[in-house]
């Protein structure tokens, strides 16, 4: 019997904004070694990486698989040809794909996939990672993919999600995808809470299904594969689809959100998280957008909630002093705009009170008065009592010590639902049956 070798493959920026897709590319891939018996070790793993990177198509995610095989250089060419096959390159595609050969994955690769998560990773860094570490790569274009491709290997997963993605027919590419929403909400019910993010109910807008000529008909997050295998018998659709995979992934987990921003590290396109106190109010902008800034450990920076988000009102009704902990991506500063903070969400800590002085209120005629000018005090014009001052009174604040996230519809891939805060998926058990990919009858 021949020795087999565990082989890691890792791929990335196969797609354009144009057509293909990575996790395509995936199904291919692993339809290819199904068919040859290879053993797979667990599920294919879809990694999202820094949603902040300007360059980035849909949901900048990378692919890892695990194998263990006895033809390691019959594979890796198999696999090298498929890529060539299924990357958009003529559209901008710039792809990278990396083996490495080792079961356990060196604690270099989980920094630098961590990395990824939060910072821009500059091409030529990850050529360099490549050599220094023996990884076998081979990329096209600018190598840009290459990033992604190491960093999916080297992902070391705290909390994760699964996500079912089935595929169209190759003459369904780019035609309109007729999914009933009924049926999507029907089965949002059904499945939650080992579903998420399928219907935004408040919109009345399906969830799962993307709107580009990619050959992903739909995709169901959830948190474990009789869910999600129970979720595609409640859809409904005329088309007939070529097949389903069902992927090991960071989505909804919040993972680029965890690192601590400050002075030094807070560089352009970097996510991540900061805890301060308001220094300014609130302004509201043409188009409902808003804008304030906040002061941490002396450091001032300015942050913006957009009305999509559905939390812009939220962040309106903020005031000087209140202490709050934020999430998001910085925006590069330009000639006419500093560095800015684009909120993810906004967990308020500690509200101050909020005082105003008002006209005072006649105790017998129980009216406002009037002022009689500058300085020179107030009057009931009923009675003709007078007062000095102006008092303070408290306004309720309208918002609340809690968390407050983007409508559904306004989260990213990686933004953590309300109905996962606290939770943490660190098993799904890996089942070598077939019920994790599928290849439908023709």
């Amino acid at each position: 019997m021949s020795s087999t070798h565990v082989l890691n493959i890792g791929f990335d920026d196969t797609d354009s904004p144009k057509g293909m897709c990575t996790t395509f590319l995936a199904y291919k891939i692993v339809d290819l070694l199904y068919k040859q018996k290879t053993e797979f070790l667990d599920f294919p793993k879809l990694i999202r990486f820094n949603p902040n990177i300007p360059w980035k198509t849909r949901g900048n995610g990378a692919v890892s698989l695990q194998i263990r095989t006895g033809n390691v250089s019959k594979i890796k060419n198999q696999i090298r040809n498929l890529v060539e096959k299924y990357s958009d390159i003529k559209n901008g595609a710039n792809p990278g794909l990396v083996f490495f050969e080792s079961e356990k994955i060196p604690e270099q690769f989980t920094k630098f996939s961590k990395l990824a998560l939060w910072q821009l990773i500059n091409r030529n860094h990850a050529k360099k990672f490549a050599v220094k570490n023996n990884i076998e790569f081979f990329y096209q274009g600018n190598g840009q993919g290459l990033v992604g491709a190491i960093g999916a290997i080297g992902y070391d997963f705290k909390d994760h999600t699964l996500e079912l993605l089935s595929y169209r027919k190759n003459s369904k590419f780019g035609k309109e995808r007729k999914l009933s929403s009924k049926s999507v909400k029907t089965m949002q019910e059904k499945t939650l809470p080992f579903t998420f993010n399928s219907f935004d109910d408040k919109k009345d807008r399906v969830l799962i299904t993307p709107h580009g000529p990619d050959p992903v008909f739909y995709g169901v997050r959830g948190e474990n594969v009789n869910s999600l295998l129970r979720a595609t018998k409640i859809l409904k659709t005329s088309e007939k689809l070529a097949g389903h995979m069902i992927f090991k992934s960071n989505q909804g987990t919040g993972d680029h959100l965890k690192n601590e921003l400050n002075k030094t590290n807070m560089k352009p396109y970097a996510s991540g998280k900061i805890t301060g106190i308001i220094s300014n109010e609130p302004k509201i902008v043409k188009g409902g957008h808003v804008f304030f800034s906040i002061i941490s450990n002396g450091y001032e920076l300015q942050c913006a909630v957009y009305k999509p988000t559905g939390i812009s009102l939220i962040a309106l009704n903020l005031i000087k002093g209140d202490r709050i902990c934020v999430g998001g991506g910085i925006r590069k500063a330009s000639k006419k705009h500093p560095r800015i903070l684009n909120l993810e969400f906004i967990k308020i800590i500690n509200l101050e009170k909020n005082y105003i002085k008002i006209n005072p209120t006649c105790m017998k005629c129980n009216k406002k008065m009037k002022s009689k000018g500058q300085n020179q005090g107030f009057e009931c014009i009923k009675c003709g009592k007078k007062s000095k001052d102006k008092i303070i009174v408290e306004i309720p604040r309208k918002i609340k010590k809690k968390l407050y996230l983007p409508s559904v519809s306004a989260h990213r891939h990686l933004s953590r639902p309300l109905q996962r805060i606290g939770m943490i998926n660190k098993e799904s058990k890996f089942d070598k049956s077939s019920l994790w990919f599928s290849v439908y009858e023709k």
